[in-house]
């Protein structure tokens, strides 16, 4: 009897993993057999099995003619999914940040013996599934490929022909069923490939190679509701007769592995469509009320330890939610099609996607892996992040510590970057949760990453006398009680000078000798002005929307 083994395809590498953009054409298949072939041919020289810096710098800018900050976005981004460890991500950021040149930089990446490295063969299937993203001529003139030129809808109603990829698991397992021949022969040694290096019927697959695949497959066995990688799987006894595994070889039969590997590939228990179909519904901290009914809020379930949950909200509408709990740690979070509304998420995250919002502003807990906003009009992210990706948005400004370059994809306009400029009492303790430090910081160094990006006009610097501290209402438990790193000079010398002019404004005031009516009356003037811009600018909804129906304050840390 078969045995009851179900398969499906990891969230994470295609969710975080692919960077989203279409990939360079010397990065698809043919060339990517080229480097495999390359790296096993130099084991042990910094290629295989694992790929140091230096050498894939090589590879990339000398033999696949990409550019160094290219080569170094995809070995990064590949790094920096798969080092978990906080303890040793803070130390290298204390090291980089001492560099004071691009050459002690690449000096200090490159150390002899030290040199950051990869998996090699898990890299390659990184490098391979960017081809998800790839722009196809066809789609294009269907007006269903994406990232693309946005359809704009009114306000939030309709569904443009552009999805997000990253988060559809039902497109990852139509890209792994169709690639997966290509996949395993990509992870075949050498003397597996025919004279014209192609597999054959009696090609053998290592258990190494297994243990690459496992990047992107896992499962579970029996009735167990353990999730496993592949390679353990793939080992248990019951399934040894199918996938071609041989004791004296341990390794697998090509076809056999093949043929158990689309048996028992299912959809993922624990991704999109099953979140969004039987997922929970949470009860969000504030929430006016009158303006709930339209908002969905969903996060995966049942939860399990090995799968970061997923947390789906959409369609908030003027409204202000905030949450600060168990169930948003770790968690992959998306907020789509969200307007006029202030979201506040403090807690650890490990990867947050805005996408479709409009004049909203987003204040995150320190996000682990990226931030990726998509297609957004007028709003404001406020975020501690490893990497911050902007595709296809208007009129945005962005609050960032971050120690990458923040990347700008296509069509972008009127984007505006600024320093972090907030705190909430337990964000330096969130900070070390996800190894995010304050230096380096590269929140004023965004980088343009393809020729479809546009030039350097579709940002900007905010300038500081448009720079004014954003304070979160909400009372927490915890020790940060400032911005974690303080502010740039240009920046707090701005704030000095408004905190001079008030206090030369309330010594006037003093000084005038004024009665007692005048006092009352005066300052009947000054509330009037204050309500009267309070409206203009929108900022009475912000702060009508913090008074709870009828709970308490610190119901948002609950």
């Amino acid at each position: 009897a078969a045995a009851p083994v179900r398969l499906w395809v990891r969230t994470e590498p295609f969710l975080v993993g692919l960077v989203p953009a279409p990939p360079p054409a010397r990065l698809g298949p043919h060339y990517l057999r080229k480097m495999a072939a390359y790296a096993r041919q130099r084991a042990g020289a910094g290629c295989f099995p694992r790929l140091s810096w230096p050498r894939w710098r090589h590879i990339a800018c000398g033999k696949l003619q990409l550019g160094r900050e290219l080569a170094w976005l995809y070995f990064q981004h590949f790094h920096s999914l798969l080092q978990a460890d906080p303890p040793r991500r803070l130390e290298r950021a204390e090291a980089e940040a001492a560099c004071g040149s691009a050459e002690e930089l690449e000096q200090e990446r490159s150390k002899a013996g030290a040199a950051l490295s990869v998996d090699t063969l898990q890299f390659l299937l990184f490098l391979y599934i960017q081809q998800l993203n790839k722009v196809s001529l066809r789609r294009s003139l269907l007006g269903e490929e994406w990232p693309s030129p946005r359809a704009k809808t009114p306000g939030l109603a309709g569904k443009s022909a552009s999805e997000n990829k990253n988060w559809n698991d039902q497109d990852h397992r139509a890209f792994v069923l169709s690639h997966l021949s290509d996949m395993l022969e990509l992870l075949l040694e050498p003397e597996q490939l025919s004279a014209s290096f192609h597999p054959t019927h009696n090609s053998l697959v290592s258990y190494e190679a297994i243990c690459a695949l496992s990047f992107l497959l896992e499962g579970t066995v029996s009735k167990s509701g353990t999730v496993h990688p592949l390679h353990e799987i793939a080992l248990w006894q019951p399934c040894q007769g199918q996938n071609g595994h041989s004791k004296v070889s341990k390794a697998f039969s090509l076809p056999k592995l093949e043929s158990w590997l689309r048996a028992c590939l299912t959809t993922n228990p624990f991704g999109m469509t099953a979140c969004l179909k039987a997922g929970k519904k949470l009860a969000w901290a504030q929430q006016v009320e009158g303006m709930t009914r339209r908002a969905k809020v969903a996060c995966s379930t049942p939860a399990v330890p090995e799968v970061s949950p997923l947390v789906i909200m959409s369609q908030v509408y003027k409204q202000t939610l905030a949450k600060s709990s168990d169930t948003l740690v770790g968690a992959h979070v998306r907020i789509h099609r969200c307007n006029e509304s202030f979201i506040y998420l403090l807690s650890p995250l490990r990867s947050v996607t805005i996408e479709k919002c409009q004049n909203s502003t987003f204040v995150l807990g320190p996000v682990q892996v990226s931030v990726h906003v998509h297609s957004c009009d007028n709003v404001k992210v406020i975020v501690v992040c490893h990497r911050l990706c902007l595709s296809s948005t208007t009129g945005c400004t962005f609050h960032t510590l971050t120690p990458t370059q923040p990347l700008i994809l296509s069509g972008n306009e009127a984007v505006s970057f600024a320093p972090f400029h907030t705190h909430y009492p337990m964000l330096e303790d969130h900070m070390a949760q996800v190894g995010l430090a304050t230096l380096p910081n590269y929140w004023d160094s965004p980088v343009l990453v393809c020729k479809e990006s546009g030039d350097a006009s579709v940002f900007r610097l905010l300038p500081p006398s448009d720079f004014y501290t954003f304070v979160i209402p909400f009372e927490m438990e915890g020790d940060t009680t400032e911005t974690p790193g303080g502010l740039p000079h240009a920046y707090q010398k701005a704030l000095s000078q408004r905190e001079e002019k008030v206090q030369s404004w309330q010594r006037t005031v003093k000084e005038a000798g004024l009665t007692k009516d005048q006092r009352k009356q005066f300052q009947m003037l000054v509330e009037n002005k204050f309500y009267e811009w309070l409206v203009e600018t929108g900022n009475r909804q912000q702060l009508d929307s913090l008074v709870p129906p009828a709970a308490a304050p610190e119901q948002a840390a609950g």
